[in-house]
């Protein structure tokens, strides 16, 4: 993903991108109202997001795979950016409460070794938001946009690829009925497009939002494994 990510930075510094930031914060608010004194960790691309928890939250840490020369955090030890591979992340086991991983998963090299890792880091009790390119939706077919890049995804083919990493679906959402044209009437008219588009084609929304949770019981054999029979030679006469 390191080639796409001062690409994201421009794109989040338009018109255009900055509607379709307070959108995705919009329903992001809705999942996660309030996190007071979490750790909360964005992969992919997730700056413009993390402002929504980061002045209550005691940590948010940004991971990108290169710096970023147009994204400034504040200066304090509560929020920071931190360069390196989404698939082998510099933190211990079980350090952070919540998970965003938003631009990551349709662009990763390998999904599962991502995946993996936010499950290492994540608490056992955390929750995990993912926000993917929706495949029946406009924006995953433009490729000017920050979604039109990578592998899309249906809501199924999300959930089970989650599932076959220990993750167990409990809320999906939707969100970018807008257009992905970048005319001053569309933006305008921004969040009248995301009320009607929920209620007339949901299903063309431009991404999907699954949060997870950790599925201990796909990590719990199901039964005792039966020994195998041993044969045992003994020569006559012992």
């Amino acid at each position: 993903m390191s080639h796409e990510v001062h690409g994201l930075g421009n794109f989040y510094a338009t018109p255009a991108g900055l509607v379709t930031a307070r959108l995705l914060r919009d329903r992001l608010r809705l999942l996660w109202p309030s996190l007071p004194g979490q750790s909360v960790l964005g992969l992919g691309y997730a700056s413009p997001f993390l402002r929504l928890w980061r002045a209550e939250a005691a940590r948010c840490v940004a991971v990108v795979p290169t710096p970023l020369p147009r994204w400034r955090w504040p200066r304090s030890a509560a929020s920071c950016t931190a360069v390196a591979e989404e698939d082998a992340l510099p933190f211990p086991d079980l350090m952070f409460d919540r998970i965003l991983l938003v631009h990551g998963l349709e662009t990763a090299e390998n999904t599962r070794r991502m995946l993996r890792e936010a499950w290492r880091v994540l608490k056992d009790d955390g929750r995990l938001i993912v926000v993917a390119p929706n495949r029946l939706g406009l924006w995953a077919h433009l490729d000017r946009t920050p979604f039109g890049h990578g592998q899309p995804y249906s809501p199924n083919q999300l959930e089970g690829l989650l599932r076959r990493q220990m993750f167990l679906a409990e809320r999906r959402d939707l969100a970018l009925f807008v257009p992905p044209f970048r005319t001053r009437l569309l933006l305008r008219g921004a969040g009248a497009w995301e009320r009607l588009g929920r209620q007339v084609c949901p299903r063309l929304a431009g991404v999907i939002l699954i949060e997870a949770v950790k599925d201990f019981c796909e990590a719990i054999p199901a039964g005792a494994a039966k020994a195998p029979a041993r044969r045992v030679v003994v020569a006559e006469g012992v």
